[in-house]
C-alpha cells in the first residue's frame, strides 16, 4: 500500500475522525474546544460547498485532495488551530461590522401577534427598552389615530349612503 492511498483514505475518512473529537469536545466542560469545533464545521461545510459548486472546475486539479487535506489539517490541529485564526480575523469582524451585518436579508414573522403571549412578550420588551411613561404615550397615540379612522369612516350624508 503506497502513501497516496494512505491519504486517500486519510481525506476521505478525516471528517469522521473530526466527528468523534467534536463529540468529545461537546461533553467537555470547555467553551474553547466548543467554539474551535463549531468553526471548524462552519468552515468545512463551506470547503465542500465551493467543492460541490465548483466540481468540474476541481476535476481537473488532481492535487485538489491533496490541497483540502492540507487546509483541513490546519483547519482542525491544535498545533495550527486554524479554525480560530479565521474566526478572529476574518468572519468575526466581517459579522460584527455593522455595515457589512446589515446586508443580510432576514424575512420578518408574518403575523407576529398571532398569540396573546407574543403581545404581552412584545409590549414587556418595549416597556423594558423605553419605559411605562413611553409605552402609555403609544397607547393612547394609537387609541386616538383609531377613534380618528373610526370618525373619518362614520361621518357622511345621506347621499354617501349609496
Amino acid at each position: 500500500m503506497g502513501s497516496g492511498n494512505f491519504l486517500t483514505v486519510v481525506a476521505k475518512n478525516f471528517d469522521v475522525l473530526a466527528g468523534y473529537t467534536s463529540i468529545k469536545a461537546i461533553e467537555s466542560g470547555s467553551r474553547a474546544d466548543d467554539q474551535q469545533w463549531l468553526t471548524y464545521w462552519v468552515l468545512y461545510s463551506l470547503i465542500t460547498l465551493f467543492e460541490l459548486t465548483f466540481a468540474n472546475v476541481l476535476k481537473w486539479f488532481p492535487m485538489w485532495t491533496y490541497a483540502k487535506l492540507f487546509v483541513t489539517c490546519w483547519l482542525v490541529l491544535p498545533q495550527f488551530n486554524g479554525a480560530s485564526y479565521v474566526y478572529k480575523n476574518f468572519i468575526r469582524p466581517f459579522y460584527m461590522n455593522p455595515k457589512t451585518s446589515t446586508i443580510w436579508y432576514i424575512p420578518k414573522k408574518h403575523n407576529i401577534f398571532s398569540k396573546q403571549d407574543d403581545i404581552l412578550a412584545a409590549a414587556e420588551k418595549y416597556i423594558e427598552a423605553n419605559g411605562t411613561e413611553a409605552f402609555e404615550r403609544l397607547i393612547s397615540k394609537a387609541d386616538r389615530e383609531a377613534k380618528s379612522r373610526r370618525s373619518h369612516y362614520m361621518i357622511f350624508d345621506e347621499d354617501d349612503r349609496y
